[in-house]
């Protein structure tokens, strides 16, 4: 052993899973690894996630209990007069998804607390300095990095109408000739990179009360923002207790209220208690599992029986769950990173820009969020909450912790409403149907999609057509990118670390070497 922990790191991409296995090289534990891991996301994920993203950060460090981190966005708009709001936003219409309408400009930026929460678990958990952490970002920034094939992949739709609008931004997504920059091509942002040198030298307060704060609103008050100082500096990120559900020797800690995706997840496997009995699903199992996903999503809750409210820890989680709109489809750019390391502990963080609002603040090389343009979440209008509202989420970043021995498991994943879903059918295939984390991954998934109608789809290799469900389905290809794109990371005392990526999405993984 060289002193320091090794690490399994699941991410979006090579150059972030190799920055969490350095951080480890240089003595930082698990946490610092998905921190510098998720840094790096945030600079060559173009059009997913920045450094003013929302997020939430999921960690079990050693002889602490598991708490998630509550990082994510804030309706802005402390003492501005009545008139200011309404103002700086647009509709768009993109084929991206299918098809997808969202709310972009400068008014629909949300106050972000991703910074804050990465910062946060840091300053908590973590060991290495906080430069360190922050290096690897830095680096990828004022080095390059080569364009990812999802961001490609939106850009290929977004890149005039979200980010061409904003000339800073037109000018980093476009080449000399104005043409979209494609998947392969080298990004080089160095406003970005001294950015985040700021951000390692004075810590992340300095796009809360600092240089890079005055920098984002001088912007917002130029072009009819609704982000002011006031709402920088009043963020703080929440430090809540993870929400715990135990099954079968295993303790999961998932993102608890007042998001839902954490909610979700948890009464998801509540129900299903124990189900896959061993191996995967069978055709009854499957059926349940669709009646489960149906009951919680669609908050058939009251239509439970007596015997799954007991399932569902009598009235706790089921008051939860009828809190909270299971159906909140936040954060369709979705970034997830889970990490653990040898000494046991684990890690996992979630963070999302929404579509882009299209601006780059001029001189900070960083692009904005447009939460206040999702309108699945903000049903008023982008500018209908109170300042200072924390919207809702459905992420559901995890950890879960082995009775018997102490191993850990790190999960989480991208895809919006499917995050739960996904999330509890590996977590359940895993630990209760006896499937390696590979197999668990890799098998077939369901989504019970409830809009104004609502649909069971599925992965195609999955027997779902085969028996009686009384909802309408819809068959997939195999390994869809709509059904999420878990990372897994798990460690156990003899069997060691394992990084295990989905192949639904471009991810990446890395262990540290032995020592």
């Amino acid at each position: 052993m060289s002193g320091h922990p090794r690490v399994a790191v699941a991410a979006p991409n090579k150059a972030a899973a190799d920055a969490g296995v350095r951080l480890a090289a240089e003595g930082g534990n698990a946490v610092d690894a998905a921190i510098a891991a998720t840094l790096v996301t945030m600079v060559n994920e173009i059009g997913v996630v920045s450094p003013a993203s929302g997020g939430f950060v999921t960690l079990q460090v050693k002889g602490g209990d598991a708490v998630t981190i509550d990082g994510w966005v804030e309706m802005p708009g402390r003492g501005l007069p009545e008139h200011k709001f309404g103002q700086g936003v647009w509709d768009i219409t993109t084929e991206y998804g299918g098809g997808t309408t969202t709310t972009v400009g400068h008014g629909s930026v949300a106050t972000p607390g991703g910074m804050k929460a990465l910062a946060l678990a840091h300053e908590r958990s973590g060991k290495a300095p906080w430069s360190e952490v922050v290096r690897p970002a830095i680096e990828v920034a004022r080095n390059g990095f080569s364009l990812s094939r999802t961001s490609g992949y939106y850009l290929g739709y977004t890149h005039e109408i979200i980010f061409g609008w904003h000339q800073p931004s037109h000018g980093v997504v476009h080449d000399d000739d104005g043409v979209v920059i494609k998947a392969g091509s080298t990004v080089v942002i160095p406003e970005l990179a001294e950015a985040l040198e700021l951000i390692a030298s004075e810590g992340a307060e300095t796009l809360y009360t600092g240089a890079l704060a005055e920098l984002l609103v001088r912007d917002m008050a130029d072009n009819d923002g609704i982000l002011t100082a006031a709402d920088l500096a009043a963020y703080e990120a929440i430090v809540r207790p993870a929400l715990m559900i135990r099954q079968n020797g295993w303790r999961l800690a998932t993102n608890p209220p007042p998001a839902v995706g954490g909610v979700a997840a948890a009464a998801i496997l509540a129900l299903l208690d124990g189900v896959p009995g061993q191996g995967a699903w069978n055709p009854a199992e499957l059926e349940r599992l669709i009646e489960v996903q149906h009951a919680v999503l669609g908050r058939r809750l009251a239509e439970l029986d007596e015997e799954d409210v007991r399932q569902l820890e009598g009235q706790k989680l089921l008051d939860l769950a009828n809190a909270g709109d299971l159906r909140a489809i936040s954060s369709p750019s979705t970034a997830t990173v889970s990490v653990v390391d040898d000494e046991g502990d684990a890690c996992a963080i979630t963070v999302s820009s929404g579509y882009g609002s299209g601006v780059m603040t001029p001189g900070t090389g960083i692009w904005l969020n447009n939460a206040l343009g999702e309108q699945e979440l903000v049903h008023g209008g982008p500018h209908s909450l109170a300042p200072g509202t924390r919207l809702t989420s459905n992420m559901a970043p995890s950890v879960a912790r082995r009775d018997s021995d102490g191993a850990v498991l790190a999960i989480s994943s991208p895809g919006s409403d499917r995050i739960p879903t996904a999330i509890a059918q590996v977590y359940a295939l895993y630990t209760h149907g006896g499937l390696s984390l590979e197999e668990a991954v890799e098998y077939p998934r369901l989504h019970v999609r409830v809009r104004e109608d609502i649909v069971v789809d599925y992965e195609d290799d999955l027997a779902v057509s085969g028996f009686a469900t009384n909802l309408p389905t819809r068959p997939m290809p195999p390994h869809s990118m709509y059904f999420g794109g878990v990372a897994a990371a798990f460690w156990d005392p003899t069997e060691g670390l394992l990084a295990v990526g989905d192949p639904r999405r471009t991810g990446a993984t890395a262990v540290s070497p032995p020592s």
